[in-house]
């Protein structure tokens, strides 16, 4: 074998060493990814039926001498609001290279940005007429699905509401998570340009959420004068 076929080999191995190398590191970070995905999702789902969810009466009662869209755009405002605070809040980390699994302080912001929207999404239901069925935990799965396929339920079809349980909706979850986190990654820039970042584009993304919300749950949505009555949201 001449040199220069045995320098060749020598970069061909260190060429394959390289690619493997990379390769194991991809295969970890994505585990890593995964991992810290299912964790995220595991404590919104978690988080969700102890968020408190105000009633229609009780909105009434708080907003008083407001329509419904007038009442939805004041819950809207709220919302916009609790997400900015939230991104700028988180917004003060180093920026990371992209990560063997999301970064705690994202995995923080998504965590809280899912509460408050959560709570919004849930209310907006309840300002259109449009409860979700069942108990705490069925209604906060059903607005979960909501919040991740960013529709409005139909309590007419009971299948789409039994449908958010299970593996279907943490499927979708993270479907959402992970688009969020994309989203929401450069927030984690150094100082005060992160702070920035994070609230602007919270409140970009929550506007947009409760446009589509809002859109879908008009189609459908019910008069107060037409709902039986003004009834507290029953437990658990």
């Amino acid at each position: 074998m001449s040199a220069e076929q045995g320098d060749a080999s020598v970069e061909r191995g260190r060429g394959a060493s390289l690619a493997a190398a990379v390769g194991r590191r991809a295969r970890v970070g994505g585990r890593g990814v995964r991992a810290g995905l299912t964790t995220t999702v595991e404590r919104i789902i978690a988080n969700a039926p102890r968020i408190p969810v105000r009633d229609l009466a009780t909105l009434r009662a708080q907003f008083p001498g407001l329509g419904p869209e007038e009442l939805a755009d004041a819950l809207v405002a709220g919302a916009v609001k609790g997400t900015s605070t939230v991104g700028a809040g988180i917004g003060a980390a180093a920026m990371l290279p992209v990560p063997p699994a999301l970064p705690a302080e994202l995995a923080a912001e998504i965590v809280g940005v899912a509460a408050v929207e959560f709570k919004l999404v849930a209310e907006l239901h309840e300002v259109y007429g449009l409860r979700a069925p069942g108990g705490r935990r069925l209604r906060a799965a059903a607005y979960l699905a909501s919040w991740a396929d960013e529709r409005g339920i139909d309590v007419a079809a009971p299948v789409t509401v039994n449908a958010a349980l299970g593996v279907q909706l943490r499927r979708e979850l993270r479907q959402k998570v992970l688009k969020r986190s994309f989203r929401n990654l450069p927030g984690l820039a150094p100082y005060m340009i992160g702070a920035v970042v994070g609230a602007t584009t919270n409140r970009r993304e929550t506007r947009k959420l409760a446009e589509k919300i809002r859109k879908d749950l008009r189609a459908r949505q019910l008069t107060w004068e037409a709902l039986p009555s003004l009834e507290p949201l029953p437990p658990g």
